[in-house]
């Protein structure tokens, strides 16, 4: 079985700047995976083709289920505001879980903006560009697999540094309170082993995945808790033509 997490940057390449869905549906059956977290997704943006981006990758991949939760609605950068579990109606952005397997039981965690921005690199901007944070979201599935039940958490958390790691401790801690075993993956925005430091999970993949163009830093990562040792074999980064990250892919 193979799982990804991946920020797709709502499908956006950084060598040219345009968004295409072709590129995103390719990048999919790239990575190949039966079960993957989307972050940065997009849902009816004019900016990438008013399409449902977590439907595109379920497609490629051939994947029944997958569920898309939005962490704002409007457009990031835009106008916009905070999501709640309402139906969505219009354009959207937030996170996405696309699986081969059967679901269960979906589950959803959302977290408020930190109070502060900060100055970050932008995608086609020069230098720093003070960014203020945005709503969070994460959506749980349990996942009837071949090897038998599996809950999946992904997220992607704030830039704000402490604001990521207790959005990162409170989301272990409700992802317990869910059937296990358990995997919590998705983009952190916490470099290196301070996932594992913070939770206490597992942390079996320790690979460079940002900038994509020059991995330097690990902010996308899959943590484990109740399965045994060993029960990742191989792990590795994907670049893709999307996105500024590149996808963290294990086999289990």
């Amino acid at each position: 079985m193979r799982v990804a997490t991946f920020n797709i940057l709502h499908g956006r390449s950084v060598v040219h700047g345009e968004v295409i869905e072709d590129d995103l549906r390719a990048a999919a059956r790239e990575i190949d995976a039966d079960i993957v977290g989307l972050q940065e997704v997009d849902l009816l943006q004019a900016r990438s083709g008013a399409v449902d981006q977590t439907a595109v990758v379920a497609d490629a991949l051939g994947a029944g289920s997958w569920l898309f939760v939005p962490a704002l609605h409007g457009t990031p950068g835009a106008e916009w505001a905070a999501a709640e579990d309402e139906p969505v109606a219009g354009p959207a952005y937030g996170v996405g879980l696309v699986s081969r397997f059967p679901v269960r039981a979906w589950s959803i965690r959302r977290f408020g903006p930190a109070p502060v921005g900060m100055p970050l690199m932008v995608p086609g901007t020069r230098g720093l560009t003070h960014v203020a944070d945005e709503p969070r979201v994460a959506v749980a599935a349990q996942i009837e697999t071949p090897s038998g039940p599996l809950t999946v958490v992904t997220a992607h958390l704030s830039f704000v540094p402490g604001w990521n790691i207790a959005q990162l401790r409170a989301l272990a801690r409700w992802a317990r309170s869910l059937p296990g075993p358990r995997l919590l993956i998705g983009d952190f925005n916490l470099p290196g082993a301070l996932p594992r430091l913070s939770t206490r999970w597992a942390q079996p993949a320790r690979v460079r995945t940002y900038p994509s163009w020059r991995p330097r830093v690990q902010l996308d990562h899959i943590l484990i808790d109740g399965l045994p040792a060993g029960a990742v074999t191989g792990a590795r980064a994907v670049l893709t033509a999307v996105s500024d990250h590149c996808a963290l892919v294990v086999d289990l």
